[in-house]
């Protein structure tokens, strides 16, 4: 696809991949929209970034989902890319996984990036083109202890991504599937999880879970 030009929209934009991501796709010439929920953070960022527009986010709030898609319509007209990187982390053994931050994660990585996925579908099959990348992980293509249930969350995503690809081939709508492994980001440092469990754990185990995305 040429980039020049397109409209992008990366959640998860203020560090990590998706700011090296909106850094790239803005030096190829794309409009990239930017979508994280600090909207400070992402202020400044636009602020570096040509061409860029922010559009605070959460996306584990259908609203705020909805709000980003409508956004970017209305300004630009379409939506050619969309890149689903906004996502969470978790360490914990499988007999002790918490509920609750097991909902949160399965919320923001799997729910909110179909519900975008959704969102802008039909306007992509009304251009007749376009373009979805959704970040996985290497974790869901191997199992390492105290990653089962976010490494579970990828594992759908992969699911819903590869049917979706098979789905909307016909309407010339391209689905890809990224699987980064060590990455240098916060991404360990804001996983959700046992402190008293990592504690226990050596050095060599941190750094592995701390690079794995």
């Amino acid at each position: 696809m040429e980039i020049k030009g397109k409209i992008a929209i990366v959640t998860g934009a203020s560090g990590g991949i998706g700011l090296a991501v909106a850094h790239a796709l803005a030096k190829k010439g794309a409009i990239v929209i930017l979508a994280a929920r600090s909207k400070d953070t992402l202020e400044k960022v636009s602020a570096e970034i040509p061409n860029s527009f922010a559009v605070a986010t959460d996306m584990t709030k259908f609203e705020d989902i909805q709000n980003l898609i409508k956004t970017t319509k209305e300004r630009f007209g379409r939506i050619d890319i969309l890149i689903n990187n906004a996502g969470q982390g978790m360490r914990s053994p499988v007999e002790s996984i918490d509920m609750d931050d097991y909902r949160s994660i399965m919320q923001l990585n799997v729910f909110g990036v179909l519900e975008a996925m959704q969102l802008v579908i039909p306007i992509m099959r009304e251009q007749e083109n376009g373009l979805i990348l959704n970040v996985s992980s290497m974790v869901s293509k191997n199992y390492f202890p105290s990653l089962g249930a976010y490494a579970s969350t990828k594992y759908a995503l992969n699911a819903l991504s590869l049917t979706a690809r098979a789905e909307l081939e016909s309407d010339h709508i391209i689905v890809s599937v990224f699987h980064p492994k060590m990455t240098a980001t916060d991404f360990g440092k804001n996983a959700r999880g046992e402190s008293n469990w990592l504690a226990s754990h050596s050095q060599d185990d941190h750094a592995v879970v701390d690079h794995l995305q």
